[in-house]
């Protein structure tokens, strides 16, 4: 009977990464296109940094509150509602030829909600696990099917460049509300009154940063996504310049390599160092972007295919990692304080940098890609090589009662 309950709670688990990843692939992959295809040009590198803005401001918060205050799976619930509900307005507003900068407004309002979700997710999820690194890789396994299946559906319905993208998108994240009414209960420690506001903000998670492989960990993944953040807003540009329209069914093709390196990744867990998996990681994201600067449709394509190994090997074996090396109490606050990190320091240094080095890379109508692109796979070649000289791999266990004496 056990068994049989274990079972259904992973699935559960598999269905909630899912819909959620599904949702997320619907907003993000045609973001750039749609945007284009309606004039938004001059919003489009702040459209993409918005989420990075809320990743100042949303993850920590929420993250302290799903460790400290409300259920996780209340707080995903909340915030996927308004997710919902801002989509629509967006789609609404891009619809009927609004203003850009209300447009770009909606876009900030909508990522306040939806910044911090995939971290409370995560931690949800690995919080249920046994030994999260045999089974998180084939749980998390299914957010890349979501992902890829949300892309496909926009291709399939030929909506690639079409607002109407943005409700399909809102009925998903209605979905993510009401099925983590299924979710299993996750228990919150007892109620700590008289919480600092840095505490009740989850600004104390900063002091996981005095441990020097977490920091150093956390500095690469938010170094390594600065160049990765021109991959959504331009990979689709580059398609459709060699000729193709259906980009967003392309661009899947990183979603193929993704799955693959997650049902590879317990093995690798288990019997490679957790450095080389890392370096692996990265030394794909050199190459994927020095293939694509080649600009030929088969150097392009199979550039965009790394993407997903080099995603897994760096981002996923970060959450692992942290899973792993951080007290159980500060998880959530650490898969926040890693998503504001990420998606807030290196998303918004990367998508206005990137904006900058595209607009630099182009003339008129013309760009060039091979100077855009091994740009870009210089600047990650420099993370490898910060990352070989500053990561120790020490086994221990961390929280902010312990990091001070192990800097």
């Amino acid at each position: 009977m056990l068994r049989v309950l274990r079972k259904s709670e992973y699935a559960e688990l598999m269905i909630l990464f899912f819909i959620q990843a599904a949702a997320m692939g619907i907003w993000f992959v045609p973001l750039g296109s749609i945007l284009d295809a309606h004039g938004l040009h001059e919003i489009k590198p702040f459209a993409f940094a918005a989420t990075a803005i809320a990743a100042f401001i949303s993850p920590l918060m929420f993250g302290a509150m799903a460790d400290r205050h409300v259920p996780p799976a209340r707080v995903l619930r909340w915030l996927a509602s308004a997710t919902a509900v801002t989509m629509a307005l967006i789609a609404t507003a891009i619809r009927h030829g609004s203003n850009q900068w209300l447009v770009l407004a909606l876009i900030q309002l909508f990522s306040l909600t939806y910044a911090p979700m995939f971290s409370i997710s995560t931690a949800l999820v690995l919080a249920r696990l046994a030994d999260a690194k045999k089974e998180f890789g084939p749980i998390r396994s299914l957010a890349t099917l979501g992902w890829m299946s949300g892309a496909l559906l926009i291709s399939l319905l030929n909506l690639d460049r079409s607002a109407v993208t943005d409700y399909l998108g809102a009925v998903f994240w209605l979905l993510v509300a009401g099925f983590t009414f299924f979710l299993p209960k996750l228990e919150i420690p007892p109620s700590v009154a008289h919480l600092a506001w840095h505490e009740r903000l989850g600004l104390d998670a900063l002091t996981l940063l005095k441990n020097r492989d977490i920091r150093v960990v956390f500095i690469t993944t938010t170094l390594f996504n600065m160049p990765l953040c021109a991959f959504y807003p331009y990979a689709p540009t580059h398609l459709h310049a060699l000729g193709y329209t259906h980009t967003s069914a392309w661009m899947s093709l990183a979603q193929v390599t993704e799955i693959i390196t997650m049902f590879s990744l317990a093995w690798l867990l288990l019997n490679c160092p957790l450095k080389w998996i890392f370096v692996a990681g990265l030394g794909f994201g050199v190459l994927r972007f020095a293939l694509s600067g080649l600009n030929t449709d088969a150097s392009v394509l199979l550039g965009v295919t790394l993407h997903g190994a080099s995603y897994v090997l760096v981002f996923i074996t970060a959450q692992i990692y942290l899973n792993h090396h951080i007290a159980s109490a500060w998880r959530t606050r650490a898969q926040a304080l890693l998503t504001l990190l990420n998606n807030g320091v290196g998303c918004i240094v990367g998508y206005l940098g990137s904006g900058w080095w595209f607009n630099a890379c182009t003339s008129g109508d013309q760009t060039q890609w091979p100077l855009f692109w091994w740009g870009l796979s210089g600047t990650i070649a420099m993370v490898l090589v910060y990352f070989l000289w500053a990561f120790r791999e020490r086994p221990e266990t961390v929280s902010p009662a312990t990091a001070a004496q192990k800097v």
